[in-house]
């Protein structure tokens, strides 16, 4: 029986269970637009949920570096990613998007971001465990608006009211922060620096979010499996020898692939206006969980410098949502105009 005959099988299964459920009035009675934004909206929550749990992973697994934690989640994640896409039939399809790379500079400018990525991902698995859960955290509210500031000098898009005072309210958190510690951390600058970078950088080459990963994540197995062999032969021995530790490391990668197909997902579903929204929902968990769960240090002076970063946040929303209901009763405008 084939792959296909499988997945058509399980999905008329599924199928037939949901409707036997009692389901909310507005999912069943809504229309299909309504029903994929609710979806939408579900897989982006339990992506935020996937990539909080993901952060405080790297504590449950020492005596393990945040490095090591790191690479055994790189060499997990290819795992996972080549398994799913081979049984999902996909693999074809990405591999078929590289093959039309021809030249050299082509190459060049798809790996250009790689070590931009990988750098995020250390730093994310690194963080929690090395006191830095907070500014990290903190780094991830920053990239919306420095995405928002990248795309104005970069691409010429003309910045709202709402958006420019989202813009002056951070740099005055950023500034006050920086005034009372002298310093900012360089986590914090890291993420909100060069994350725009790599998604600009995709963006340009107009290559999807699952075939950079694929690539990404290719490129590092091979000096991943180096970096075991060669510099940490105990972390090996340690992980291959213990049930526990290749439980969590599969656990690992599973989390990690179904967090990032979830948020892929969820952002093809919903309109930009809304993901953008719900993407703020993962740097407020992991700002909760580094001072609750893993315990990172935090000052009551922060709160005046990181409540200004949150009222410039709570712009760009209001922003959002000014912009969703505008494009809603455009659409409803042209829905009613009569066909001729």
């Amino acid at each position: 029986m084939s792959i296909s005959i499988l997945s058509n099988a399980f999905a008329n299964t599924l199928a037939a269970t949901v409707s036997r459920i009692p389901l909310p009035t507005i999912w069943t009675a809504g229309s299909t637009q309504q029903r994929t934004l609710i979806l939408g909206v579900v897989l982006a929550v339990l992506s935020n949920m996937l990539f909080g749990i993901l952060y405080a992973y790297s504590s449950f697994l020492a005596p393990l570096s945040g490095t090591q934690v790191f690479i055994w989640r790189m060499l997990a994640m290819w795992v996972a990613l080549v398994c799913y896409l081979v049984i999902s039939g996909r693999l074809g399809l990405h591999i078929d998007k590289l093959k039309a790379l021809r030249t050299a500079k082509q190459w060049a400018w798809l790996l250009l971001p790689t070590p931009i990525f990988l750098s995020q991902f250390w730093l994310f698995m690194w963080a929690p465990v090395n006191g830095q859960g907070v500014q990290t955290a903190m780094g991830y509210f920053l990239f919306p608006l420095t995405m928002v500031l990248f795309g104005c000098l970069l691409f010429g898009e003309k910045l709202s009211r709402l958006q420019w005072l989202a813009v002056g309210f951070a740099a005055l958190g950023v500034g006050s922060e920086i005034v009372r510690t002298q310093s900012i951390s360089w986590a914090t600058l890291w993420v909100c620096g060069t994350y725009p970078v790599y998604y600009i950088l995709r963006r340009l080459q107009g290559i999807g979010a699952v075939t950079g990963l694929l690539v990404d994540l290719t490129i590092c197995a091979p000096f991943a499996l180096g970096y075991l062999f060669f510099f940490a032969p105990s972390s090996l021995a340690l992980v291959s020898g213990s049930a526990f530790f290749i439980m969590m490391l599969a656990g690992l990668g599973v989390l990690s692939v179904l967090a990032m197909k979830t948020n892929v997902d969820a952002s093809q579903m919903l309109p930009v206006n809304v993901y953008g929204m719900m993407s703020y929902l993962e740097p407020a968990l992991l700002f909760v969980l580094a001072i609750t769960v893993l315990g990172n240090p935090f000052e009551s002076a922060m709160i005046y410098s990181y409540g200004l970063i949150w009222v410039g946040i709570a712009c760009l929303i209001a922003h959002g949502i000014r912009q969703f209901r505008q494009a809603r009763r455009n659409m409803q405008s042209l829905a009613k105009e009569p066909i001729t």
